[in-house]
């Protein structure tokens, strides 16, 4: 604990940028993820290959990534970029699949619906399918966000600022608090990043929690409720038909 309060600004620092090189691939990752994951919806041979694909590259190892990635970028080893795009590659791969799952889960007849309101694809796809996949796709996304705060840290092994630069740092001096409030500043990180996508999720999903409010008819119920009713549909300004 002296060694903590003692080094408290340094160890904040190294959580500040363990932080954004976890989040900045995440949120990358989804964007990528959500329209590749469509259109292979669409497609059934294209779902074949990415599938295959983002299971091929989940196997390939972060650290012969991370120094391969300056040769094919042209950046320097120790440029961040590296692990930006190394850990948005493997959150693609994740996510990819996640994203499929959750579109999959909605109910066909509430697609169906609201193309017989009028809806046309992309609209339906926007206001209808991607809120109701929201609750499994979130599922995927909390994995990253605990996958990429993990790997991260991998990244102090080419002298990239971060939480893992504390255990290198550690087991060079043989001072094991140092490694100890590495290993607690991550399970932190990685809760508290947790904890953020649920209650972003609770904010996204408010019939979620009015459905479990009404027990299982009123789960059913409420997952109609922000597409499928025909209120929902049909009411002013949802944009119904017109995309």
């Amino acid at each position: 604990m002296e060694w903590f309060l003692a080094n408290s600004g340094m160890v904040f620092e190294r959580a500040g940028q363990h932080m954004v090189l976890a989040i900045v691939p995440m949120v990358l990752g989804l964007l990528i993820s959500i329209p590749l994951a469509q259109l292979a919806r669409q497609h059934r041979a294209l779902r074949s290959v990415v599938l295959t694909a983002s299971s091929l590259l989940y196997t390939i190892p972060s650290l012969a990534l991370f120094i391969i990635l300056p040769t094919i970028l042209g950046t320097r080893i120790l440029d961040p970029l590296n692990v930006v795009v190394a850990l948005t590659i493997y959150a693609i791969a994740l996510l990819v699949r996640a994203a499929l799952d959750a579109f999959d889960s909605v109910d066909a007849e509430i697609s169906q619906a609201a193309v017989a309101m009028g809806y046309k694809p992309l609209a339906r796809f926007l206001q209808v399918d991607l809120p109701l996949s929201l609750p499994v796709l979130f599922a995927g996304l909390r994995v990253v966000s605990v996958s990429n705060i993990s790997l991260v840290s991998v990244a102090a092994l080419l002298g990239i600022g971060n939480l893992g630069m504390l255990f290198t740092s550690g087991l060079q001096r043989d001072f094991v608090t140092e490694v100890v409030v590495g290993i607690i500043a991550i399970l932190v990180l990685a809760l508290v990043m947790d904890a953020l996508l649920v209650l972003l999720e609770r904010i996204l999903t408010p019939w979620e929690r009015a459905g479990k409010g009404r027990g299982p008819q009123g789960l059913a119920a409420g997952r109609l409720e922000p597409a499928s009713a025909e209120a929902r549909l049909a009411a002013p300004g949802t944009g119904g038909g017109s995309a």
